[in-house]
């Protein structure tokens, strides 16, 4: 029963990247926004690369999942 508690409290540890991710989209977004509203005519240009960001911090939060699973399942 030990490695099973072991297991469980890995996989929650392991999860505590996720709460990076939430505040490192929150940051893309909001800088997003605020640039939109200073420039207007600049925010269809800049979507492309909002969207790169957030792909690219959501695949940390994808990471840090797969390892959970790794390790609660593993």
């Amino acid at each position: 029963m030990e490695l099973e508690a072991a297991k469980q409290i890995g996989a929650g540890l392991a999860t505590i990247g996720l709460a990076g991710v939430g505040v490192g989209i929150g940051n893309i977004f909001a800088a997003y926004v605020s640039a939109g509203i200073r420039n207007p005519a600049a925010a269809p240009r800049m979507f492309g690369q909002v969207l790169l960001g957030f792909a690219l911090v959501e695949a940390v939060a994808l990471y840090a999942l797969v390892i959970a699973f790794l390790i609660l399942f593993g």
